[in-house]
């Protein structure tokens, strides 16, 4: 079947079969273009979605990843046009890429795709991108499912546990959630949500309102949209009491200050939506379509990360393609107010220092990192970084040198960039490069404590199997690496992710399984945060990616 073809449109609701169910209308085929049979096209254009739409775009306009777009041409400085694209570098080219991935980070496939899978995803990606429809408010509405009525919400935790200590693991495979206690290291159950859920937020201590019970609602935003309510204080079976859709393909949520509403962003479409945080009911749309800081219109400008400025009524929601921080007001929904910060491209992901003050979020296609004062609405800082850099859920800790600082590693070179993050008590510092560190791979996520004496960092985007298998942990008093810890030595299993418990004694790391599986295959591997000694694994888990202490999360803790 050639892309002549125009699919029959559908309104079913979506789950992970995300493409099969967009209606989706591709453009006329051209001649000697490349083609795929109806099933192969359909099985591309869904592992595309799992696999690739995150760095590439739906569009495959491309963003962290580079463009995949059958023909792209370039007005060079002297009148001449230069024409790239995936046509150009033909179906073996492309297939070697998708098999053994680049230099500049992007996985290799080989073992989670089989042959065929990647023979046709090189085909697929030659041809036009179909493009998937809009969604409307009325359309989200009529998703949203109520499995606990507010009315019968507990007054007090029903199950007796120390659920300030649990940790909420995201299962990406299976489109699951495990709640795990903590203490007793038990996985109390496996929460449905929607598919590869990308970040999990619950509400927090904050000083806009006063939250009761800061830390016993969360929420959770899959790949496909769906965004799921968690009550912690339920039974382990009644945990899960709300969910609605509000985009086809989505990455973030947040919980305002005050605990009355949750955002959540789309990447297609790409907008975001305020529903009530208790009901979930969607409440408003805004599209994030616009003008670069480049002057060009950005027909895809996906909400990459959202988060609750701890000290103001707002969010700060990073619009990736356009290189631009909103900041959103949420104290009048009918008058909304939004902020457009200028920055730089493409916003991923960040964290605050620990004032709350200032975001710092990094800048992939930049190698910056972008800080933004929140009580102020405005660009502070632009820091110069390595390669691509991706902080994750990020660290702030206090240099013996520079005071408080800040750190990323980075997901196209093997080093971790610290700077200065007190601008009021060290300026002479602040916002300027402190150190790097070097470590064996190129890294997704930092984590630390304030009790603890280290900083870890993973190396999940090595081509090495033993780097990826390994973590490595820096000292906050010299600032190089004291010990590399190799977590697993199973082949396709990777280290990744890091969270510690309440008190900072334990350090949790995922073993993640890259390939796909309806059965348990990864683990968390428990370490003492002091000794850097293994002590204990948590198993029976669906492909463990992210993880969150409740109250750390919920304390701002980092």
């Amino acid at each position: 079947m050639s892309l002549g073809i125009t699919y029959r449109k559908t309104r079913r609701a979506l789950g992970v079969g995300f493409a099969l169910s967009l209606g989706l209308t591709a453009l006329p085929a051209v001649a000697q273009s490349p083609t795929l049979s109806e099933e192969a096209f359909e099985a591309s254009k869904q592992l595309y979605f799992e696999r690739c739409a995150g760095c590439h775009g739906v569009l495959r306009k491309g963003a962290t990843g580079k463009s995949l777009e059958p023909v792209v041409k370039k007005k060079n400085a002297d009148g001449t046009v230069t024409e790239t694209g995936t046509l150009k570098l033909g179906q073996e080219r492309l297939e070697k890429i998708i098999a053994w991935g680049t230099e500049g980070g992007m996985n290799n496939f080989s073992d989670i795709l089989t042959e065929q899978e990647i023979k046709d995803m090189a085909t697929y990606i030659q041809m036009d991108p179909p493009k998937p429809p809009e969604m409307s408010l009325a359309q989200m509405k009529e998703t949203r499912k109520v499995y606990v009525e507010e009315a019968d919400y507990p007054t007090e935790p029903l199950h007796g546990r120390n659920w300030q200590n649990f940790f909420v693991v995201i299962e990406r495979d299976v489109g699951k959630v495990a709640i795990i206690d903590g203490d007793t290291k038990e996985v109390l159950t496996h929460i449905p949500t929607g598919y590869a859920v990308h970040v999990i937020k619950g509400s927090e201590k904050s000083d806009i309102a006063e939250v009761e019970n800061p830390g016993r609602f969360w929420y959770t935003m899959g790949r496909d949209g769906k965004m799921t309510k968690i009550d912690l204080w339920q039974t382990p079976d009644k945990m899960l009491v709300s969910e609605v859709k509000i985009a086809y393909d989505a990455r973030d949520v947040a919980v305002s200050g005050d605990g009355k509403y949750v955002i959540g962003g789309g990447y297609w479409p790409p907008h975001f939506v305020i529903a009530d945080a208790v009901t979930l009911e969607p409440l408003k749309v805004v599209s994030t379509r616009g003008v670069s800081i480049d002057g060009e219109y950005v027909e895809e400008a996906r909400v990459a990360a959202i988060y609750n400025t701890p000290n103001d009524p707002t969010w700060l929601v990073a619009v990736k393609e356009l290189g631009q921080m909103w900041q959103v007001d949420y104290s009048d929904l009918d008058n909304l107010r939004i902020d457009k910060i200028d920055s730089s491209k493409f916003l991923h992901d960040g964290f605050f220092d620990p004032t709350g003050r200032y975001f710092q979020i990094a800048a992939n296609a930049s190698n910056q990192m972008v800080v933004v004062d929140a009580k102020e609405r405005k660009l502070e800082a632009i820091i110069d970084t390595g390669t691509l850099p991706h902080p994750g859920p990020g660290a702030n800790w206090v240099d013996p040198t520079c005071g408080p600082v800040a750190a990323t590693p980075h997901l196209g070179e093997g080093t971790v960039t610290v700077w200065g993050n007190d601008p009021e008590g060290r300026p002479d510092e602040a916002w300027k490069t402190c150190y790097k560190v070097e470590t064996d791979g190129a890294g997704l996520f930092i984590r630390t404590h304030p009790n603890s004496d280290y900083v870890w960092v993973d190396q999940t985007k090595h081509p090495e199997a033993d780097v990826q298998q390994s973590v490595q942990v820096i000292s906050k008093e010299t600032g190089e690496i004291v010990k590399t810890i190799r977590v697993t030595e199973e082949e396709g299993n990777v280290a990744v992710h890091f969270e510690f418990n309440k008190d900072g004694t334990e350090v949790w790391v995922s073993k993640w399984n890259r390939a796909t599986s309806k059965e348990p295959n990864g683990e968390i591997v428990i370490y003492d945060a002091k000794t850097l000694e293994e002590i204990g694994r948590v198993k029976g888990l669906y492909a463990p990616t992210g993880k969150f202490n409740v109250y750390n999360r919920s304390n701002h803790v980092s």
